[in-house]
């Protein structure tokens, strides 16, 4: 079951809130014979996590359950050291040790013996759900809940930054589970803020979406992301401003720009999308400011940005600097 993005948490009678966490949805099958983990988008995910794998062992034949993987670092979520299972190897028994996940569990489609609940309420499976867990291994645990909006002002208020949850779920305690259905509802955290265009899809006259980037301390334009589709009107607007990269003049001959093209698939962060993305390389003049999500990390927006609209108030040397760890990061991408 999916969630539809909104504009603002709804409020109403019968409707319940959880916190949406920043880390991998996955559907895990306790079958006779052992563990099933899928992603969202139908990918085997059984073989990275053999911590949570183990864990769901302990459970009962024929459980179906809804969730999110994640991995904690010091009290928060951190969605590099997620991703590392996938690449890690020979490596991975070892990192599963030094960086265990955990599955944050919200749902129950089937319960013991392989009896399907999805035509119950949310209310029913929830408390199953938690009867199913009372003697469960501590990398399985249930997700907070709440009617309370108070409660849900302090989640975007204090764990978006201190747990690193994205957001807010909402669903009706009524509510049946309708696989491939957007019946919840999910409101992302966001922010306004600045950064410089880069390169642009499309054309320079005609861009479909714009990339982004910020300077490091010594002066590097590092790439951090990329909008969503740019509407007509901003598409026009955009493609006035921008101007053919002039690399001898700003770069001195060294690089033609700072970022490869095509753009790495694994700058984007995301799995389902492993091809090389071919851009325009523009020269790097143009502020603009976009409403982004939290879900920011090594220097990088993983989900798109909405671009709203050209700073040219702002100098590029006005927006903010990458910092810290991010240097870091980028550093080893040359």
């Amino acid at each position: 079951m999916l969630a539809k993005p909104v504009d603002a948490v709804p409020e109403g009678p019968g409707l319940v809130h959880q916190p949406k966490w920043d880390g991998w949805r996955c559907i895990a099958f306790r079958e006779a014979d052992g563990v099933y983990l899928q992603s969202r988008v139908g990918r085997n995910l059984t073989t990275y996590f053999p911590d949570i794998s183990r864990a769901l062992r302990t459970l009962p034949h024929g459980v179906v359950l809804d969730g999110e993987l994640i991995v904690w670092e010091r009290g928060r979520t951190n969605f590099a050291l997620l991703q590392r299972r996938i690449t890690a190897g020979r490596g991975l028994l070892r990192l599963a040790r030094d960086c265990p996940a955990h599955y944050v569990l919200f749902d129950l489609l089937a319960d013991a013996g392989g009896e399907l609940v999805l035509e119950l309420p949310l209310s029913e499976r929830r408390a199953r759900l938690e009867q199913l867990l009372i003697d469960a291994p501590t990398e399985l645990t249930q997700t907070p809940q709440t009617t309370d909006m108070q409660q849900v002002a302090d989640w975007l208020l204090n764990w978006t930054v201190a747990a690193g949850i994205e957001g807010v779920v909402s669903k009706r305690l009524a509510g049946r589970y309708e696989p491939g259905r957007r019946g919840w509802w999910k409101f992302r955290t966001r922010l306004v803020t600045e950064a410089i265009v880069g390169g642009v899809t499309g054309s320079m006259r005609s861009p479909v979406t714009a990339l982004l980037g910020r300077f490091d301390r010594r002066g590097r334009l590092r790439y951090t992301g990329r909008t969503h589709p740019l509407t007509r009107v901003q598409r026009e607007q955009l493609g006035a401003m921008l101007s053919p990269l002039h690399p001898v003049q700003h770069y001195r001959a060294v690089s033609a720009h700072p970022w490869p093209e095509p753009l790495p698939a694994s700058w984007s962060g995301q799995l389902e999308r492993p091809e090389p993305l071919q851009y325009v390389q523009v020269e790097p003049t143009v502020v603009a400011e976009i409403d982004a999500d939290v879900a920011f990390e090594h220097g990088r927006w993983r989900h798109g940005v909405r671009y709203a609209r050209p700073r040219p108030d702002m100098s590029v040397y006005d927006v903010p600097l990458l910092l810290g760890e991010e240097e870091g990061y980028f550093g080893d991408l040359g």
